[in-house]
């Protein structure tokens, strides 16, 4: 099997190439044929998803039997600023890659986004709840979403939610450095979603490309929080003595509008190839124990 990977040395990319090689998650083992995969790692300034005729030349070279994209515009805030970026990277990207995967018999992952739901309720949304964006982040996300399921017959859509992973920019490394800085530090208590690791996410996507159980899928850590009671515990699990105070979405005012109730229903991996996503709290604490705080 061949996997070429896209945005390639981002958290969920580095996920992704780390278990393939090492053939374990820290949930569990991958199959020997994805072990024994080839990967074509490439970020940004090997593979512009943007290009069509470069995603054309590459993929027809290469021959992949999946791609899975993990590129992406993901400063929900930038995004606000700069819609037409916005739009090439998370729309016109996932339309160019599943076009040539589609010419070339390839099995197609889409990474998407809690935040392609208007947010309201007290409900987990399911795969088959209506989608109805506030941001443009989370429009542009839908709209390639969109694209995917026009131009793929084989795909994946897999929607996940505030992802933290070893590499790069993440929640938990930001309130880790504030832990490190501030005596006290103020945050929103009035969104509530799944913090997810970006490794148990890896894992259930190297689960699926083996199958042909094609669809959309919501995949995140199971339980619910608050951004305030997310922080509450990385400060906790970190030894930090920083105070963390709870506030309202307006008090903490955002370019984006963040969904108010996003938390996502694991259905579909439930129907299919089942759901081993942690407790976000035990992931929390498996992610913290290796940091050598």
């Amino acid at each position: 099997m061949k996997i070429l990977i896209t945005g390639s040395k981002g958290q969920l990319g580095n996920e992704l190439i780390n278990i393939i090689n090492s053939g374990t998650a820290e949930i569990g083992t991958v199959s020997e044929k994805v072990k024994q995969a080839e990967i074509l790692a490439l970020d940004i300034d090997e593979l512009d998803i943007t290009n069509l005729e470069m995603v054309k030349s590459v993929l027809h070279r290469e021959k992949p039997e999946v791609v899975i994209n993990c590129a992406a515009a993901t400063n929900v805030d930038g995004c606000e600023g700069n819609k037409e970026l916005a739009f090439k990277i998370n729309a016109l990207g996932p339309r160019n890659l599943a076009m040539i995967s589609e010419e070339i018999g390839a099995k197609f992952v889409q990474v998407s986004t809690d935040y392609v739901f208007r947010g309201v309720g007290e409900v987990p949304l399911a795969e088959y709840d209506v989608t109805d964006p506030y941001s443009v982040y989370g429009k542009t996300k839908l709209a390639g979403e969109n694209y995917v399921k026009e131009f793929s017959s084989k795909y994946f859509i897999v929607r996940t939610a505030w992802l933290y992973g070893y590499v790069g920019k993440n929640f938990v490394y930001t309130m880790m450095n504030l832990g490190k800085q501030k005596e006290e530090i103020t945050v929103v208590n009035d969104q509530r979603g799944n913090p997810t690791h970006a490794n148990d996410l890896a894992y259930h996507i190297l689960k699926l490309i083996e199958t042909e159980e094609y669809g959309v899928y919501h995949c995140t850590g199971k339980g619910e929080c608050t951004w305030y009671e997310f922080a509450k515990l990385i400060m906790e699990l970190s030894g930090s003595k920083c105070k963390v105070k709870p506030c309202t979405s307006e008090e903490y005012k955002t370019p984006a509008k963040r969904p108010e109730y996003s938390s996502l229903d694991n259905m579909m991996l439930r129907c299919t190839i089942g759901d081993e996503m942690r407790e976000w709290q035990v992931a929390l604490k498996s992610f913290m124990e290796k940091q050598n705080l």
